[in-house]
């Protein structure tokens, strides 16, 4: 009985202390008090003291890292000292809320770098001092690391299916459409598989354009651009570059096989 009075009590005391923070008509209100201004263009928001002074922006960044992985996070900028920019974590009130309520809450509980005085310049600086360190799950440090492999193999697709690594032919495409387009995004479904194939012609992969799979030449296989709903809604079709990183991925002989191999007259080594 004891221990659920106090329960009790310390849950009412939360209750009672916490703050209530709304922000109508681009006022910014703790408790009903004013204590900020807001301002938005696309997923930009300048905050602002009660006479309208631009303090900080917050803008919010949604991307993908590779394939169906993506990261969202916030860019903190301050406008009287724009030699900084920070990217730091965000949260939410809800899983509902919107940009606007998450970078106001996020100012408000996160950070404190708004209180019930207005905007707290002393806090906002220290909070550039010392960065808070972002909170990555495992499956987006995972897609990091893979992204940095993929940015320094510096894959390119030329206009006739050629694949280039740090331009150097290292492979290329077969069967192709008439229309094909380096950028284009495979979105006609065909009879004929699309191959990949080293610069020595040996069979790495094919795209099955039927059920968007990529499968490699020793079995493996990956669908490509799985469709989701909401804000991480992503592409169904993949571009051929799209292809050829994730068979890059996929097959580590082949990456091992296209950093060493020579095509044509060209003879040195591909950087690593």
């Amino acid at each position: 009985m004891k221990k659920g009075i106090i329960i009790f009590f310390t849950i009412l005391g939360v209750f009672l202390h916490a703050q209530n923070i709304k922000t109508k008509r681009g006022i910014i209100n703790l408790d009903g008090i004013p204590v900020a201004k807001l301002s938005s263009k696309s997923s930009e928001y300048t905050f602002m003291d009660l006479k309208e002074t631009p303090i900080y922006t917050i803008k919010f960044i949604d991307k993908s890292i590779v394939d169906s992985v993506r990261d969202s996070y916030i860019i903190v900028n301050r406008v009287y000292n724009r030699d900084k920019t920070i990217e730091i974590d965000y949260s939410s009130p809800s899983a509902f809320s919107g940009e606007e309520k998450s970078a106001v809450f996020t100012s408000v509980k996160d950070l404190k770098i708004i209180d019930n005085k207005g905007i707290n310049v002393k806090n906002l600086d220290e909070l550039f001092s010392n960065v808070p360190k972002r909170k990555l799950d495992t499956k987006t440090k995972d897609a990091y690391t893979i992204r940095k492999k993929i940015d320094k193999m510096n894959i390119e697709v030329n206009k006739v299916g050629e694949i280039l690594s740090n331009g150097v032919p290292v492979g290329y495409f077969t069967n192709l459409p008439v229309s094909f387009g380096s950028d284009d995004t495979i979105m006609d479904k065909t009879p004929i598989d699309i191959e990949i194939y080293d610069a020595k012609s040996k069979l790495i992969g094919r795209y099955i354009t039927t059920t968007k799979q990529l499968k490699t030449a020793g079995g493996k296989s990956f669908t490509i651009y799985r469709e989701m709903s909401g804000r991480a809604s992503i592409l169904k079709f993949p571009t051929y570059k799209a292809l050829a990183e994730r068979m890059a991925i996929m097959d580590p002989n082949f990456i091992k096989v296209q950093e060493k191999v020579s095509v044509g007259t060209v003879s040195k080594e591909t950087p690593n």
